[in-house]
C-alpha cells in the first residue's frame, strides 16, 4: 500500500482545524456551568444539546455520504455504532455533565483526557499484550497526574473532588469502550456514518429519558440561557466534531491527537476567566503530568484515537 501523501498546506490547515475543534470541546464544560448558574438542570442541558445537535450532524452526514449510500451500510456495524453511542454519548454524557455540578470545568476536562490511557489498558487486557516501555511510562505519568489533580495533596480537596472525579473517570471509560468498538467497525461504515448512528441512538435514549425524568424539560428560556445553549450546540459540539474530523483527515489520527492536547489548558484559562475557578499548585503539576503522559502515549501510538466530547 502506498503511503498517504499530504501537502504542506494540508498540514497547516489540519493543525488549525484540530486546534479549533479542541478549543470547542474545551468550552463544553464552561458552557454547561454557565447554564447551570442560569437555572438549567443537568438533564435539561443534555437533552436540549442532543436534540439541537443531531439535525446538524445528520445534514452533515447526508451531505458527505448521501442518503442512498447511508441506507446500504452494514446492519451489524450500524447496530454496534448504536450501542457504542448509547454507552458513550448517553451514559457517558450523563456521568460527565453531572460531574460538572460537583467539580471545576478545568478539572473535568483534564480528567476526561485520561481516556487514551484506558484504551491502552483495555487493549492489553483484551489481547494479552504487554505494553511497550514508553506506554508504561505514559501510564505512570497520567495516573500520577490524576492523583495530583483529584487530591491536590490536600484531604479537603480530595473529599470535595472524589465523587465528581469518579463520575468523570467513569465517563472517560465509556469513551474508551466507544473507541474499541469504533476501531473495529469504522472500516465498514466510515467515521462520519459511525458518528451519526452513534449520536442518533444516544439521542433516542435521551428522548426516552426526557419523557421519564421530570427535570429534563427546559423551564428557563431567557436570552442568556438561549445564547449559551446555542454556543454549547454550535461551538461546543457540532463545529468541533466537524473540525476534528477534517483535521484527522488532513493530519492523520496520531498527529491530530497530539495537537488536541491544547484542550485542557484552554479549559483552565476559560474556567479562571469566566467561572473564577482556581487550581492549587499540586493540581497544576498534575495537569502537566497528564498532558505529558498523553503526549508520550500518542507519539508512539500507531492506532488511531478518538476525541472525547
Amino acid at each position: 500500500m502506498k503511503p498517504i501523501l499530504r501537502a504542506p498546506g494540508d498540514a497547516v490547515l489540519g493543525i488549525a482545524l484540530t486546534v479549533i475543534g479542541a478549543a470547542g470541546f474545551a468550552c463544553k464544560g464552561v458552557f454547561a456551568k454557565l447554564l447551570y448558574a442560569d437555572g438549567w438542570t443537568v438533564n435539561a442541558v443534555i437533552t436540549t444539546r442532543a436534540f439541537l445537535a443531531l439535525p446538524l450532524i445528520a445534514l452533515w452526514t447526508i451531505h458527505s455520504i448521501g442518503w442512498r449510500s447511508l441506507r446500504q451500510l452494514n446492519g451489524r456495524a450500524i447496530a454496534a455504532a448504536a450501542l457504542a453511542g448509547i454507552l458513550c454519548y448517553y451514559v457517558g454524557m450523563l456521568l460527565d455533565f453531572q460531574a460538572l455540578v460537583l467539580i471545576h470545568a478545568s478539572v473535568e476536562r483534564v480528567l476526561l483526557f485520561s481516556y487514551p490511557s484506558m484504551i491502552v489498558i483495555l487493549y492489553a487486557l483484551i489481547y494479552r499484550e504487554r505494553p511497550a516501555t514508553h506506554v508504561l511510562i505514559a501510564l505512570a505519568l497520567t495516573y500520577a497526574g490524576i492523583l495530583m489533580v483529584v487530591t491536590g495533596l490536600d484531604m479537603r480537596v480530595f473529599k470535595s473532588n472524589l465523587t465528581g472525579a469518579g463520575l468523570v473517570l467513569a465517563g472517560a471509560l465509556t469513551s474508551a469502550f466507544y473507541y474499541l468498538v469504533s476501531d473495529r467497525y469504522t472500516p465498514r461504515l466510515g467515521s462520519i456514518a459511525f458518528t451519526f448512528f452513534a449520536l442518533s441512538a444516544a439521542t433516542a435514549c435521551l428522548f426516552g429519558h426526557f419523557l421519564i425524568v421530570s427535570d429534563a424539560s427546559v423551564r428557563v428560556w431567557n436570552p442568556t440561557g438561549t445564547t449559551v445553549m446555542a454556543c454549547l450546540v454550535v461551538l461546543g459540539t457540532v463545529l468541533p466534531m466537524l473540525a476534528i474530523a477534517e483535521g484527522v483527515r488532513r493530519l492523520g489520527a496520531p498527529r491530530a491527537a497530539i495537537v488536541s492536547t491544547v484542550g485542557p489548558p484552554i479549559t483552565v484559562f476559560l474556567g479562571i476567566w469566566l467561572l473564577d475557578e482556581r487550581l492549587t499548585t499540586p493540581q497544576w503539576l498534575g495537569m502537566a503530568l497528564i498532558v505529558a503522559g498523553i503526549l508520550n502515549l500518542e507519539v508512539g501510538q500507531k492506532r488511531p484515537t478518538a476525541t472525547p466530547v
